[in-house]
């Protein structure tokens, strides 16, 4: 990324240059014949996305256990039996597409999965029980949230955290790591409410240069949470509907 007082990043491009070589555009064009470039992708979908499916999972009343074993058997079905040639190529949203193909396995499966002996077989996803009950503690406080809602409240928070954690690797990569810990607090608080004069001294700069690394640091999270979101859109999705949509999933969860 490169000093970011001096170089902004790269800027945003178009939709097309977006959409290009997203993870679910790979999956969608291979949905009819299976190749391994598109099992590779949906399989990194199942690692990055499995978290907000687990809370659906847990607040449709399953124990922890069982949301565990059925998390891993939604994903394993999911890529076995090819489901994805269900999806709509022109609309199918992998958000919308998750979450009813997870409704539609709750309602036939799980008795089946339930009971089955738990821990046969190659899971394909390490999920750690402890962290991901740390998490849904917090993301379900409130006992009237319904299911669904949550799920996509934790879709929008599982893609702010891809791209922080892009981010945080970006400056890491430059050399950098320290200056991303002092300015990060910065992203999100509004401009009035940033101690420019502490942070300036703490990074060693003018307060009008420290202005514009939170600025450039802003730029550079809008066009990375651009890209982290496209991921999960297919070509002829708009991507400021998208974006519009997991803002008021964060405002109501």
């Amino acid at each position: 990324m490169g000093d970011t007082s001096q170089n902004p990043g790269p800027e945003t491009g178009t939709n097309d240059d977006i959409f290009v070589t997203t993870r679910w555009t790979v999956v969608l064009a291979a949905a009819d014949q299976s190749t391994p470039q598109a099992e590779r992708a949906l399989e990194e979908i199942c690692q990055t996305y499995w978290f907000p499916l687990y809370a659906y999972i847990r607040r449709r009343d399953h124990s922890p256990a069982d949301a565990e074993d059925l998390t891993q058997a939604f994903f394993l079905q999911l890529i076995e039996n090819h489901w994805i040639g269900d999806a709509d190529r022109e609309k199918g949203r992998l958000r919308a597409f998750l979450i009813t193909a997870l409704k539609h396995f709750l309602a036939k499966e799980w008795r089946k999965v339930s009971a089955q002996k738990r821990g046969g077989g190659q899971p394909l996803l390490s999920i750690d029980t402890d962290m991901a009950e740390g998490r849904y503690a917090s993301a379900a406080k409130s006992p009237s949230i319904e299911a669904e809602v949550l799920f996509d409240h934790q879709w929008a928070l599982t893609l702010l955290e891809l791209t922080m954690q892009r981010l945080k690797h970006e400056y890491a990569d430059t050399g950098k790591a320290q200056r991303f810990d002092l300015l990060k607090d910065g992203l999100f608080a509004p401009h009035q409410d940033v101690e420019y004069p502490a942070l300036a001294e703490s990074l060693n700069l003018t307060v009008a240069a420290t202005q514009v690394a939170v600025h450039r640091l802003r730029k550079r999270f809008r066009e990375l949470y651009r890209e982290e979101v496209a991921q999960t859109l297919p070509q002829g999705v708009d991507l400021d509907d998208e974006i519009r949509y997991l803002a008021d999933s964060l405002a109501r969860g």
